[in-house]
């Protein structure tokens, strides 16, 4: 009986993932810090879109990124950011410049640490990677950024994480 118990137990508590087809005609690109492509290719990405870019960040305070995402919206791209509480509020970082140009941006202070780094592009793009948004991971730090091109399934599970993060964040007002 104790045997059989256990063999219950384990198989329960057992969880089957199941692999998601990657369609035909995706690629990828790979880019490292520092100094190796990294930067660039979050650029490339920002640049590519046509329609939306949802950005989820933990410290986001890189100049060249906040102004591809404020010249993205200012051509007509539908961008919105999250961003970590603690790491982008009381100092002016590219969060407050951007939620100052009318970029939509809110700040997510419901996990000791809000670690995400991802950037959702026209719904099928996906930029991910240890790269934080910052001048220090460009040009300092260890760091990997990998951009999925034309990734539809990949993207649409990463944009419900970011709708789910988006409805529990807090807008972050002009500071002017």
């Amino acid at each position: 009986m104790r045997k059989i118990i256990l063999i219950a137990l384990s198989s329960a508590s057992i969880t089957v993932f199941a692999a998601t087809p990657i369609n035909q005609g995706a690629s990828f690109d790979v880019g490292f810090s520092p100094d190796q492509g990294s930067l660039p290719l979050v650029l490339k990405a920002i640049n590519s879109a046509k329609a939306s870019i949802h950005v989820a960040a933990y410290s986001f305070t890189s100049k060249p990124i906040a102004e591809a995402l404020l010249a993205a919206k200012n051509r007509g791209i539908d961008v919105k950011v999250i961003a970590d509480e603690k790491s982008n509020s009381g100092k002016y970082s590219a969060t407050t410049y951007l939620a100052n140009n009318n970029v939509p941006v809110k700040l997510d202070g419901n996990y000791p640490i809000f670690h995400h780094k991802f950037i959702i592009v026209d719904g099928k793009t996906l930029e991910t990677g240890s790269f934080n948004y910052s001048a220090a991971a460009a040009s300092k730090n260890a760091e990997n950024v990998l951009v999925l091109w034309n990734v539809p399934a990949i993207a649409a599970t990463y944009e419900n994480q970011w709708n789910s993060l988006w409805n529990e964040a807090s807008v972050l007002k002009h500071s002017f």
